[in-house]
């Protein structure tokens, strides 16, 4: 009973701490969606040692479990095939044609997961700027799902959505290279730490949750200043970063728009102009709800997961995210950031260095719908065709959705245009005038409870 009675004290600051509101593109964002205040450690400074003690007394899981539920590690070949990060495991085809097939795909959705990059709270590492905290328990979970997500997206770029970690084979050189950007120090380049500095602008603080939009802005701001420290050298973010937001003057909320011409103009600005397209790493934030996502958008995000670019989502329970890699029907397979593991310092050096903190041999799931309404999509596009690619699975999605899109297409925001999904095709792309632009760009009134504004 103690140990309930703490959790729900740490449930009910996480959402004390959301009672803010934040300004994003000049319009106000519910604060069900958002940041918590930079004071929750200080308020609830009279039980921080108990909350100490659950952690170190092993009392972690079931402490993540009071927030996140119940998870579910089963996976049964009658829920349907598994959509993981784009790649499709076909298990329920194999279910009558004999126990060795169906364990083959089994072994293959487990070594499929088992190779995704897994980041978790860590403790004892080097303290954050001038504050005292040597570990991000309780409150680093959004910020470890998102080095989760771009992880990701540099093993696609750099080793290709085929690789896969084994355990009888010398590891690949990149591989380490991904992890060390990951460290926990201020001398990893994609770390906590940097992260932490990144982020003011946006509400990030030592100590204090965030929520998808401010983590993905500071992304942004991170490749930035990452890109501008190593101008003469190889960019350690090999990609530029696209924050897909609403409408241009940001106040009439509705869909985000993939602006084709905004992604071309990220692209040009990250190579200097020297070249018209590079790889291109999208970031959708997205509020689907109040409380609750509204189950109109449910199909539509399971569908995410069978473009070929995707990355996943962030997203979880309220103040406790996660990082969705898959679906199998309702179930939303996840990694989870929420078990405490010691510091770990990967270098180049070393012979064969101890990975495995960074993977997981458990696969996870809780009911999609269960999810908090305010999470992030990821894609990556390794070039143009890659991004026609997506933009025509994109446009098909939205024009499946009946009138309530997870996000849209255009080629242009100054021109009431929409791309249609047979409108893409490399550099001929054609466009459509579409006299119905405030369905595409702006829900119509009979959705306008069900959107929050961005």
């Amino acid at each position: 009973m103690v140990l309930k009675d703490l959790c729900d004290r740490i449930v009910a600051a996480k959402c004390s701490s959301k009672s803010s509101t934040e300004i994003v593109d000049n319009t106000q964002v519910p604060a069900s969606s958002k940041a918590g205040s930079s004071d929750i450690h200080s308020r609830n400074s009279g039980w921080a040692a108990a909350v100490r003690k659950v952690v170190s007394g092993g009392s972690m899981r079931r402490f993540q479990e009071r927030v996140l539920g119940s998870c579910r590690t089963d996976v049964s070949s009658s829920d349907g095939d598994i959509w993981l990060l784009g790649v499709c495991h076909k298990i329920s085809q194999h279910e009558s044609t004999g126990d060795v097939d169906i364990r083959n795909v089994f072994a293959a959705f487990e070594q499929d997961f088992f190779s995704r990059i897994l980041i978790t709270y860590r403790k004892g590492f080097d303290a954050i700027e001038d504050s005292k905290y040597t570990s991000d328990v309780n409150w680093g979970c959004m910020l470890r799902s998102s080095q989760m997500l771009v992880a990701q997206a540099l093993l696609f770029h750099k080793l290709g959505r085929s690789w896969r970690k084994t355990v009888d084979k010398p590891v690949d050189k990149e591989y380490i290279d991904i992890l060390q950007l990951f460290g926990d120090s201020e001398a990893a380049a994609f770390s906590i730490h940097n992260l932490l500095q990144a982020g003011k602008g946006y509400g990030l603080a030592v100590g204090s949750w965030v929520g998808p939009y401010a983590m993905c802005r500071t992304w942004e701001v991170l490749a930035r200043n990452q890109r501008e420290k190593n101008e003469q050298g190889e960019q350690l973010l090999p990609m530029a970063i696209y924050v897909v937001s609403g409408d241009e003057d940001g106040e009439r909320g509705g869909a985000p728009v993939v602006c084709i011409e905004d992604a071309c103009k990220r692209c040009l600005e990250f190579s200097r102009g020297l070249v018209p397209w590079t790889p291109l790493l999208l970031l959708v934030p997205l509020v689907l709800g109040l409380d609750k996502v509204n189950l109109r958008y449910i199909p539509l995000l399971q569908s995410t997961f069978k473009f070929p670019q995707s990355l996943g989502i962030l997203g979880g329970k309220p103040g406790a995210s996660t990082y969705i890699i898959g679906v199998q029907n309702d179930k939303a397979f996840y990694l989870d950031p929420h078990e405490v593991k010691p510091v770990v310092n990967i270098t180049g050096d070393t012979q064969e260095p101890n990975t495995s903190s960074y993977h997981c041999n458990i696969s996870r799931h809780m009911p999609l719908d269960s999810i908090d309404p305010s999470l992030a999509i990821g894609f990556y596009c390794r070039d143009k065709d890659d991004f026609d690619d997506f933009c025509s699975r994109a446009t098909k999605l939205a024009e499946e959705s009946n009138g309530a899109p997870l996000f849209t297409v255009a080629q242009s925001r100054s021109l009431p245009m929409q791309v249609t999904s047979n409108s893409v095709s490399g550099d001929d792309t054609r466009f459509e005038e579409d006299d119905s632009l405030s369905m595409n760009l702006v829900n119509d009134a009979g959705n306008e409870d069900d959107w929050q504004f961005l």
